[in-house]
């Protein structure tokens, strides 16, 4: 059944409102920067809780790579003015640091600036640390330290039934509703070259990026003293020397149904590789990685799209898929809008709901291998070159020019923005669609043209302007309000995550050893 078969049949049925209601969530990552521009080398601040428990407030590769976590919310408005308030209440007690508002970073001095991020001593706590440690023996810190954006979205439960019923499948509801994500997730790796081009926000490097490793340098050309770029890229951190990597272009990790891309996976968390079997696991008593195969766990499998469950405490994600199915979607190809304060806008998540939608009800017969390629090519392509001259993607077979595919793509979700948009006079999601038409039709209007235009305009390092927009929203988040329930309810689980983490470290018993054995072997 086609997209405009599955709109029409809820539309007779008078089911097309279930489209809406879908939950929204968002996860958003920024380097704490010093006053003078260079990665913070303090303490992840303690009035901002335990970065080990709190549901909101966290870390991810880096001590100074601060992240920053929504609820589910139906209304966008809802989830982004929840970050909104994250973020004003961070940077209460930011003293003179800031968050810097681009994907690449700046006022790096090499691997050695970049801190791991702590835990405490807690096993699952010192886990957390090692995983990190094994990823800078494996590829380096710098890498690590590029932050994003994550969308994180969950049909309308309601909907499924009714999807189900309508297309006459009599298959189990976890099974169908596990088939649908995965049939979502084939087609945003077939189309989500679209997500790189229109909201691909890094086409520039902080020359800091390479030190140590200055023969990576050469694959760029010079913008200034400060800056390395590709003329025509959209999204650096999303191309090669990004959340790419050589090491894992052998795994084949199927994305056809939920039994194969746990297979696959958990295949590549159990083979064994000579390289990072020369590092070492646990070298002089200290553990250098978790493990010396090709994944050490699941999150180091770099994908654009993730198929997730809540896991418990100390559960395996796939052991959580496993047992009770997909959740939701995480999508992970968005760069850090840096010219919005809370790093991307309520339009571009109504466009991601829609794009994820679409999706989903679009046809996504099983991808076979040729076509795999031809998504990861795109994709990369798009990365680093689809602003320039004649650009072609690969569909079909055939060579196609970007603007003809992307505008058939934007026009196929027209009818889907009309039903989220039934009762809205300013109708949104067409305007969310309508934003983005201006830079199919001309590359010039894509935001990562317009950090070039603005850098030679101002004359500016990519390093100077990162740092002058980061002072910007830092001097906007400083003037945002938090009601007082709010305020005190961060502050509240702030409190209540430090006491989390406390009986997380008293309740140890085992030694780590024992405790790593029993995460591989859970059942």
């Amino acid at each position: 059944m086609s997209v405009s078969a599955r709109l029409e049949s809820l539309l007779r049925a008078g089911q097309a409102h279930l489209l809406r209601d879908g939950l929204k969530g968002l996860e958003k990552e920024s380097l704490r920067l010093s006053s003078q521009g260079h990665i913070a080398q303090t303490p992840h601040p303690a009035a901002l809780g335990s970065a080990l428990t709190h549901p909101w407030i966290t870390t991810d590769y880096s001590e100074a790579l601060v992240e920053l976590i929504t609820p589910p919310f139906a209304n966008p408005e809802e989830t982004l003015g929840f970050l909104s308030d994250i973020h004003a209440f961070v940077y209460r007690h930011l003293e003179d640091e800031v968050l810097l508002a681009t994907s690449m970073p700046i006022g790096l001095t090499g691997d050695g600036s970049i801190p791991i991020a702590r835990y405490g001593h807690s096993n699952i706590g010192m886990m957390k640390h090692i995983y990190r440690r094994g990823l800078a023996y494996r590829y380096g810190r710098t890498m690590q330290s590029i932050a994003g954006v994550h969308f994180n979205y969950s049909v309308n439960e309601a909907l499924w039934p009714v999807l189900q019923a309508l297309e006459g499948n009599s298959s189990a509801p976890r099974s169908y509703i596990d088939d649908a994500y995965f049939g979502a997730i084939r087609n945003v790796h077939r189309h989500g070259w679209l997500l790189i081009y229109l909201f691909g926000n890094s086409p520039v490097i902080c020359k800091s990026f390479f030190q140590g490793r200055e023969f990576l340098a050469s694959r760029f050309t010079e913008l200034d003293k400060g800056t390395l770029y590709r003329p025509y890229a959209t999204s650096l951190r999303m191309s090669d020397i990004g959340y790419r990597n050589d090491n894992q272009t052998s795994l084949d990790i199927s994305l056809n149904n939920i039994d194969g891309y746990i297979a696959s996976l958990e295949a590549a968390i159990n083979a064994p590789y000579l390289p990072y079997e020369k590092i070492g696991v646990k070298v002089n008593g200290e553990y250098r990685q978790l493990n010396a195969n090709i994944l050490q766990i699941e999150n180091e499998y770099y994908s654009a799209i993730r198929p997730k469950q809540v896991t418990h405490s100390g559960e395996k994600p796939t052991l959580a898929l496993r047992k009770r199915g997909v959740r939701y979607l995480e999508l992970r190809v968005l760069d850090l809008m840096s010219f919005d304060p809370a790093g991307i806008s309520l339009d571009e998540i109504r466009f991601l709901e829609l794009f994820v939608l679409f999706s989903l009800l679009t046809d996504s017969p099983p991808l076979t291998a040729s076509e795999k390629a031809d998504c990861s090519r795109n994709s990369l392509s798009v990365a680093c070159c689809a602003r320039g001259p004649g650009f072609q993607l690969f569909h079909d077979g055939q060579e196609v020019s970007l603007a003809r595919w992307a505008g058939e793509i934007l026009n196929q979700l027209v009818p889907l923005a009309r039903i989220m948009d039934e009762g809205q006079p300013d109708q949104p999601y067409l305007a969310s669609i309508n934003k983005q038409r201006p830079a199919v039709d001309d590359p010039e209007q894509t935001p990562s043209a317009r950090i070039l235009h603005e850098m030679r305009v101002n004359g500016e390092t990519f390093a100077e302007f990162a740092l002058r927009l980061s002072r910007q929203h830092a001097g906007h988040w400083d003037k945002r309000k938090l009601t007082a329930e709010r305020s005190a309810k961060f502050a509240e689980e702030a409190e209540h995550s430090w006491h989390k983490q406390e009986q997380i470290e008293s309740a140890d018993h085992i030694s780590f050893d024992d405790f790593l054995n029993n995460y591989w072997n859970q059942s």
